[in-house]
């Protein structure tokens, strides 16, 4: 999946494409050059893939989590977001997402855990970082920022044992309104995904919220994408569809995972990149995507990572 070949140096320019249409005005992205690995310091605890890219296997089914595993998820899942809050200082015209991702890096290893995205299944970066026509799984890189772009950063830490998970959509300065009313429908989506979340409720119910809420404003679900269950493992049971669906399984006390709904202005269709992770729009339209972890109680739920 991870190709080492796109470590070497690039030595031709970039070609860049603009784009002015329905879907609005702003720049289709391509990968740039990107800097090497970055180390961890040997003392931080590490995920199993650390070193050898391949994750351990999680649970069989749904986790039920116990009142300590409970708190350790809730100081990942506050440390995620702490994060993702603060980056946001630093999200403007001129700076890169390699750069992003170096700022985070540092403030990760610096409070004692691990960036999880770090060398799972070889991803080679401590953040994800999704721009415009990008739709998941970018990989921060060389090039600048710049006015209208719509960014999304996904941030997950490794912190006593467990994973915490979130991302959300960025405006550099200032975005278009056809950008604007996209990232406020994603966000929405996930309000409504998650205000259905209660004990006994079907999964599928989270998807079917989703699409409705994605249809009615005029965007489309790209399926492909799904919340996951988390913990001690980084993506476990249960799988989060954000398409309307009928699959079996219900939400119970205990019970932790991703909603993380990616919607597109136009097809649902993305392609792979060469690099073997940026997944970007087959019609070149923007995505948007933000994602929270969940927390089904006895009576509700609780987001993890608000």
């Amino acid at each position: 999946m991870f190709l080492r070949s796109f470590f070497k140096k690039k030595s031709k320019t970039i070609p860049r494409k603009f784009i002015n249409n329905s879907f609005g005005s702003y720049e289709v992205i391509v990968p740039w050059e990107i800097s090497e690995v970055r180390e961890v310091p040997s003392y931080i605890p590490k995920p199993s893939y650390s070193q050898t890219l391949i994750p351990r296997d999680g649970p069989k089914k749904p986790e039920i989590k116990d009142k300590n595993q409970i708190q350790s998820m809730k100081d990942s899942c506050n440390f995620a977001k702490k994060i993702l809050t603060h980056i946001k200082q630093y999200i403007k015209p001129g700076i890169t997402t390699d750069e992003l991702d170096a700022i985070v890096h540092e403030m990760i290893i610096s409070n004692g855990a691990y960036p999880s995205p770090l060398n799972y299944k070889g991803f080679p970066k401590s953040i994800c970082t999704s721009i415009n026509n990008v739709a998941c799984h970018g990989i921060p890189d060389k090039r600048p920022l710049v006015k209208g772009d719509i960014l999304n950063i996904d941030v997950t830490v490794y912190l006593h044992g467990y994973h915490g998970d979130c991302s959300k959509m960025f405006e550099v300065e200032e975005c278009d309104d056809e950008a604007k009313r996209l990232i406020n429908i994603t966000e929405l989506c996930l309000k409504n995904a998650i205000d259905i979340c209660k004990p006994n409720e079907n999964f599928s119910s989270i998807g079917n919220i989703i699409e409705e809420t994605a249809n009615k404003n005029g965007y489309s679900i790209i399926p492909v994408f799904a919340g996951h269950g988390i913990g001690t493992y980084f993506h476990g049971p249960p799988d989060i569809f954000h398409f309307a669906n009928n699959f079996d399984g219900k939400m119970l006390p205990g019970m932790t995972f991703t909603i993380e709904p990616v919607l597109s202005q136009g097809s649902e269709e993305i392609k792979i990149l060469e690099d073997g992770w940026t997944a970007v729009t087959v019609d070149n339209a923007r995505t948007a995507q933000c994602e929270h972890t969940v927390l089904v109680t006895d009576t509700g739920c609780n987001v993890l990572t608000r």
